[in-house]
This record gives C-alpha cells, sequence and structure tokens, in this order.
C-alpha cells in the first residue's frame, strides 16, 4: 500500500494536468515526487528551497492571482513556522488554498522536536474558516484532497501521517461516520487513531464515531449519538494536542449536561527520540492505555 505522502503527489499530479488553475509550491519537502509534473507545468509547480515563510507566501500571492495554490512541507514548517504568513497572506486577504503537511505530530522521531506538530490544528483553530482534514487511510486521503483542491476559493488544510488504519472507510469530507453502536458512552476517533479506538472499545457497549473532517465539526453526529446513549459521556481521541476538540464537543452538547474526556498528545515534551509506536504508548495513546483511560472514565 501507497503512504498517504505518496498518493498525495500521483492525486496531485493528476489534477495538475486536468486543472490549469491549480498550482503546486514547495520547500524542497516532496519535490521527487513531483519532477514528472514539474516538466510538464514549469510554471505550476514551485519550488522555494528552505524558505517556509516564502512559501506559504507564495502561496498566497497565487491565490491573489487567481489561482488555487497547494502548498506543501512538514506541519511543523507550515503551520507552525511561517504561522504569520498563514494569518496574513490566507487569513487577513480573505483567499484559499490548500496547505497539505506531513510529520504530524511525531511520524519520524529520528528528525527531532524540529519535526514535530503536535499543536497545528489548535493553531489553526485560532483562525477563522479553515476546513480541517485528518485522514486516517491514503484512499481517505486521496478522497478528501481531491475535494479540497475543487473546493473553490476555500481554506483546507489537509493532515497527512504516516499512521493509518488497515481499512479505508467511505468519508465524504463533512459528516462523521458511525464505526460501532452502544448505549454506554460515545468515543470519537480522529483519523489514524481509529483501529488503536476499535481495539481499545471491543466488547465495550459505546457507540465510536470517526473524524476524518474535524472543522467544522460535525455537531449533529455527535448529538445524535449523545441521545442514543443512556448517559452523555463523550471521548474525544485525537492526533494531535489533547483537548483540541473539546470546545466543540461541548458547544453541541450545551443544551444537556454531559461529560467529555479529551485525549490526544500531552502537553509535556517527550525528548527521547524513539519510534512512533513508543510515542503512541508514552502519550497514552496504544490500545491498552486508552481502554484503561476510556474505562476509567466511563465508571466514574
Amino acid at each position: 500500500m501507497d503512504t498517504m505522502r505518496e498518493r498525495f503527489a500521483s492525486v496531485t499530479t493528476q489534477l495538475l494536468d486536468e486543472d490549469p488553475r491549480l498550482a503546486v509550491v514547495l520547500a524542497d519537502i516532496g519535490v521527487d515526487g513531483f519532477r514528472s509534473a514539474q516538466e510538464r507545468h514549469p510554471g505550476r509547480v514551485v519550488n522555494v528551497g528552505i524558505r517556509e515563510q516564502l512559501l506559504v507566501g507564495v502561496g498566497g500571492g497565487l491565490a491573489l492571482a487567481g489561482m488555487r495554490p497547494v502548498v506543501h512541507t512538514f506541519a511543523s514548517f507550515l503551520v507552525e513556522r511561517p504561522f504569520e504568513q498563514v494569518k496574513l497572506d490566507f487569513g487577513h486577504q480573505d483567499v484559499g488554498g490548500v496547505l497539505v503537511s506531513a510529520g504530524g505530530s511525531y511520524d519520524w522521531p529520528a528528525g527531532g522536536f524540529t519535526h514535530m506538530a503536535p499543536g497545528d490544528v489548535a493553531l489553526l483553530d485560532s483562525l477563522d474558516g479553515w476546513t480541517v482534514h485528518v485522514p486516517g487511510h491514503p484512499d481517505e486521503a486521496d478522497t478528501l484532497l481531491r475535494r479540497a483542491a475543487a473546493a473553490g476559493d476555500d481554506k483546507v488544510y489537509v493532515r497527512l501521517s504516516v499512521q493509518t488504519n488497515g481499512t479505508p472507510r467511505p468519508v465524504d469530507g463533512a459528516r462523521f461516520l458511525t464505526v460501532r453502536e452502544g448505549t454506554g458512552g460515545v468515543v470519537l476517533a480522529v483519523g489514524p487513531m481509529l483501529d488503536n479506538v476499535l481495539a481499545a472499545t471491543e466488547g465495550l457497549d459505546v457507540t465510536v464515531l470517526y473524524a476524518t473532517t474535524v472543522r467544522p465539526f460535525d455537531d449533529a453526529a455527535l448529538r445524535a449519538a449523545v441521545a442514543g446513549a443512556t448517559a452523555a459521556d463523550v471521548v474525544l481521541v485525537e492526533p494531535y494536542h489533547e483537548g483540541t476538540s473539546t470546545r466543540h464537543a461541548n458547544d453541541a452538547l450545551e443544551h444537556v449536561p454531559h461529560r467529555v474526556l479529551g485525549l490526544g498528545v500531552g502537553r509535556r515534551e517527550l525528548r527521547r527520540y524513539g519510534q512512533l509506536d513508543e510515542h503512541l504508548a508514552g502519550q497514552g495513546l496504544d490500545a491498552r492505555s486508552l481502554r484503561e483511560r476510556i474505562t476509567g472514565f466511563l465508571a466514574r
């Protein structure tokens, strides 16, 4: 199976052939995946070098000129380092584009903390009008990338990761999916956390929702799931900072007494390199840890 980043390169190369309005902006990262596209469309595949603020600025400039820019690098260099450019060159100028990240929270631990971005979605939450997709499988990334590229002048963030679920789901870029039904509470799994959540909740009487589009937040799906439960207890399991979507869940359920537990990457920095699975365990996001944390919350 190809990776999400490999699928991104192949899908976007195809879209470049089909849509003359589309342009790709890179900062050295991912250039090899667009060699053939750059040969065919030299004016629409731009590599600015290792200049991340310029990367986003060029994307904003292309959008002002009527293009649909697709801007790509590691999440830490796409959202965190050039955040001022994201805020001003896209947000304040009120133009759209597609930011496609790689690296996630800790996809490449050997790269160190400079290449980790557990706070990316929370940062974008401070801005107005961003759609955020978090696919959990390359096939889902395919669907969401195509939707993002065709989304008029909307501002869209697509968060790709190395961690994937074993089976793709029929995502539509809007709604949460009901994967399992129960009455003892609701567990919302975001993107690549679904397989661990399903393993963690095996045999538990809970509803499992699956989210690959987290902004806008699907209030209606959460309310419907809670309406079918005996208690309005909700656990959010996100692959970035814990609590990132807690406010949205609380807002969706403001009409009923409820409890929300946000699980995700903690603020405490792990300063050891390790491997991806060790970071998941260290953050309490492996299946065993999730089961302990979910059952402990629901039992209280």
